[in-house]
């Protein structure tokens, strides 16, 4: 298991901690090739969302966002990026980031990434490369609440991780 996966999984909210390390596990067990899967994001603090916002907008480079700070599941901890590692010359460091949808490192006859995907909507997440404007990394589980509800319990709160 990926020690950085792990780690990024314990800033999850609390109501999806214990769901995402299962998640992980049947994912480590269904990837059995030259790839490994790592979540890139978990929970991203307002002030990191605004600063990727503004990549594509201010800052040099290509959008990567269209939420602004308290915009984002992620910014609640409902939210998972992922790519997937591969490890091209067989020394087992898994050095390579992809995030292609399409390739089946493990030669199971299924692309790893849908492997992943079922996985999680097995779960009850939602998953970005269903949207319209698709997302094929982002996969968030929001328990019925809108960013707008989010956002008050936010604002009446005031706490890392709002209760609901």
């Amino acid at each position: 298991m990926d020690k950085i996966t792990l780690q990024r999984i314990e800033l999850l909210h609390p109501k999806l901690r214990e769901e995402a390390k299962a998640i992980y596990k049947e994912i480590c067990e269904a990837l059995t090739g030259k790839a490994i899967c790592r979540f890139t994001h978990t929970l991203r603090t307002f002030k990191e969302q605004d600063e990727l916002y503004t990549i594509g907008r201010t800052k040099k480079g290509r959008r990567v966002t269209n939420a602004k700070g308290g915009q984002s599941y992620h910014n609640y901890g409902l939210a998972i990026d992922i790519c997937l590692l591969v490890d091209k010359d067989n020394n087992g460091t898994y050095e390579t980031a992809v995030w292609d949808t399409k390739a089946d490192f493990d030669n199971d006859k299924v692309a790893d990434w849908q492997e992943i995907v079922a996985i999680f909507k097995r779960y009850g997440w939602t998953w970005g490369g269903d949207w319209r404007f698709t997302d094929p990394p982002h996969f968030q589980k929001t328990f019925g609440k809108s960013i707008a509800d989010l956002q008050g319990l936010y604002n009446r709160q005031k706490t890392e991780y709002v209760s609901f």
